[in-house]
């Protein structure tokens, strides 16, 4: 469907490319706690407060069920793992000086023992300390990496790398191998040694796709190093380079800019206890993509104990948070960025947004007005404050909002700043013409989409809604839909720009074809109720009145909005009313569904997709072509335009998806140079 809220914080996250993955986020229910008076009690309020993400409660919980039994093990386990993951780290050390010797936890408490004695500079112990008695592939690339620092710390370079060199595993160490070893030598002044680790990280494109935060992060880190040598001319290279990947990345702007002004730039990782924290916020932010998420926060906390101003780690943890739907936690962490962070003006946006999200509008709407006030050219700054106003419905203020926003745009462009201050321009003209569209000022709203059409031809979002709102009132057809299908062409995984296809057909009574694409709709966005109340609606068309029936039911058991709902139950109480052949005569049946967001950098999970359209027949190559076994992501590609190049039709797409498991959870995310295996030829 047209897509109607105009900004979120994920779009945000993108444009500001503070490259995190976040979700809408909302304030903790305050609770009265319960009562426990039993051991058991104590313990199943625990679990059941871990599994909320509360982690206070469950500390509290955890501690009540120890008074009952002091010696219980497995609650001091419980206990040590949610203080860490709560930040409350010298609270856990008692807990994990208990279970040193306990080896179903050590990985965790020899670890996190291992990161007082860096914090102290006791490295010898920290060494000693983290030899593991069990331990998986990622406990010993954590302790390898570490040991490897802790050697370093203790004057002993060589032995440090060796301690690399003696680090066996997976393939995927590679990237984070390579990457230490970099930043070790360069401690240790082994420049020519830095200089090939650093190259052999940056040519790793394939572990690039598994852990896109740590590359980038090596990125900077050399680019930085080849500035301290003098070799300005390359350290620009490796960040035009890094920027193909994740263009507008705030820390990539701010070092650029750096670099140009013969500013100061200091090491990534200055002591080993920096190098510690490097290797904890490395893992952490892999395994946020990578199915890892009960572990991300616990390794976040011990990044942050042993570097407590890394604003990287801060900016994760503060994602993380928002995607726990924690926006108060989120909020402390961002206002714990330190004011000399190139991040720190974009953590206040989000700051902002999070304010909104606890419905706190006047608190959000002032500090992004300061922000405003501080920087009026700052383009992210006005997206933010439009967003909370949208999400008030507050359209007209938004309207005259982006007034001002255009007025300051001196030179339109698609482009980011190399400043990082000004986001996608296209993004300002496309929530203006939102804002008029909803004000029913359609002769104010179109031109703003064309104009943000011209600055991003191939944006997604724009074809979609400017191509609906065209559809829906019977006006260039034939462009409309063309614009809605290229949509879904540049982002084939998209459940909402798909159901505006779908919804397209419906409004212009060409049922057979709506129901396709609704069905699709449903797959990729199957627990959304407008999507599901829309196929209720195609197949309500084309005679399956009953399948229309189990829709409306389960799109009204979904818990949809008021208005969605009124709509769905009137329908089951009464069907549809007859065909009406003008295309415009019939109103929707129910609101836009809610807008996709643009991926972030770090990204959250999507619905599956491996399954094919009820009705709809598997895909076949249009060419018996030999189709290679593995194919490399190059820039700017898609699924879709991967199945389309390589095995002949797009819409084999799904066929990928099928045999590359890990690209499920978000479809839409796919990294250059990351291997992916493809289906064989038909």
């Amino acid at each position: 469907m047209r897509q109607t809220r105009t900004i979120s914080r994920a779009m945000l996250a993108a444009l500001t490319a503070v490259l995190m993955a976040t979700t809408a986020g909302h304030a903790k229910q305050a609770e009265a706690p319960v009562t426990v008076n039993s051991f058991s009690g104590a313990y199943l309020a625990a679990r059941v407060a871990e599994a909320d993400n509360d982690l206070d409660d469950a500390i509290a919980y955890y501690k009540r069920a120890l008074n009952f039994d002091p010696d219980n093990q497995s609650m001091q386990q419980s206990l040590l793992l949610a203080l860490l993951s709560d930040g409350q780290f010298e609270q856990a050390l008692p807990y994990a000086d208990k279970l040193k010797a306990v080896p179903e936890v050590e990985r965790f408490s020899r670890l996190a023992l291992a990161v007082e004695d860096f914090r102290k500079g006791r490295f010898q112990p920290a060494e000693n300390m983290l030899k593991l008695a069990l331990s998986s592939d990622l406990d010993r690339l954590i302790s390898g990496l570490m040991t490897a620092w802790a050697r370093e710390g203790a004057g002993d370079g060589k032995g440090a790398l060796q301690a690399l060199d003696a680090l066996k595993g997976p393939e995927w160490y590679g990237i984070f191998k390579n990457f230490h070893r970099a930043l070790i030598a360069e401690a240790v002044a082994m420049p020519a040694e830095a200089d090939k680790a650093y190259e052999a990280t940056l040519d790793d494109l394939s572990s690039a796709g598994t852990a896109p935060d740590t590359w980038l992060r090596a990125s900077e880190a050399y680019a930085g190093f080849l500035a301290r040598k003098g070799d300005k001319q390359k350290a620009l290279f490796i960040l035009d380079r890094a920027d193909q990947f994740a263009t507008g990345r705030v820390s990539i702007n701010e070092l650029r800019a750096r670099i140009n002004d013969g500013g100061k730039i200091e090491p990534t990782a200055a002591s080993a206890t920096d190098g510690a924290s490097e290797v904890l916020l490395d893992v952490g932010s892999a395994l946020n993509r990578g199915g890892g998420e009960p572990f991300v926060r616990l390794y976040l906390q011990l990044a942050l104990a042993l570097r407590p101003d890394s604003d990287a780690t801060l900016i994760q943890l503060a994602a993380f948070a928002e995607q726990q739907e924690d926006a108060q936690t989120a909020i402390d962490l961002y206002r714990r960025i330190p004011a000399a962070s190139p991040l720190r003006r974009a953590a206040q946006l989000q700051l902002g947004l999070n304010l909104a999200d606890l419905k706190r509008h006047a608190e959000a709407e002032s500090s992004l007005r300061q922000l405003l006030a501080e920087d009026p050219d700052d383009m992210r700054a006005y997206l933010a404050l439009g967003g909370v106003y949208s999400s008030q419905e507050k359209y007209a203020d938004a309207a005259k909002l982006y007034d001002e926003a255009v007025a300051h745009l001196e030179k339109p462009d698609a482009k980011v700043r190399t400043d990082g201050a000004q986001t996608a321009n296209w993004n300002v003209y496309y929530q203006r013409g939102i804002a008029y569209e909803r004000l029913k000022q359609w002769d104010k709203a179109e031109p703003s989409f064309r104009e943000a059409l011209k600055l991003a031809p191939d944006q997604p979002q724009v074809l979609n809604y400017l191509g609906y709102s065209l559809v829906d009132m019977n006006r260039n057809l034939e462009e409309a839909l063309g614009m809605i299908q290229k949509a879904v062409d540049l982002r084939p995984s998209d459940g909402y720009i798909v159901d505006s296809l779908g919804w397209a057909y419906f409004r212009l009574n060409r049922f057979d074809e709506a129901v396709v694409q609704l069905e699709r709709a449903v797959s990729l966005r199957p627990d959304d109720p407008v999507l599901n109340d829309h196929l209720g609606d195609g197949y309500w068309r084309v005679g399956r009145k009953l399948e229309a029936t189990f829709q409306w039911r389960h799109a009204r058991d979904l818990k949809p909005d008021a208005d969605v709902l009124a709509g769905v139950l009137k329908k089951l109480k009464e069907g549809l009313p007859p065909v009406v052949e003008k295309a415009t005569a019939e109103e929707p049946s129910s609101p836009p569904a809610p807008a996709a967001t643009e991926p972030a950098a770090a990204v959250q999970g999507e619905e599956r997709t491996d399954a094919a359209p009820a009705g709809e027949e598997p895909a076949t190559a249009t060419a018996a072509a030999v189709v290679p076994a593995a194919y490399t992501v190059q820039p700017g590609q898609s699924l879709w335009s991967i199945a389309d190049d390589v095995l002949g039709d797009g819409h084999r797409y799904l066929e990928i998806l099928k045999v590359n498991p890990k690209l499920q959870r978000n479809p839409s995310r796919l990294f250059p140079g990351e291997e992916l295996v493809l289906p064989q030829a038909h």
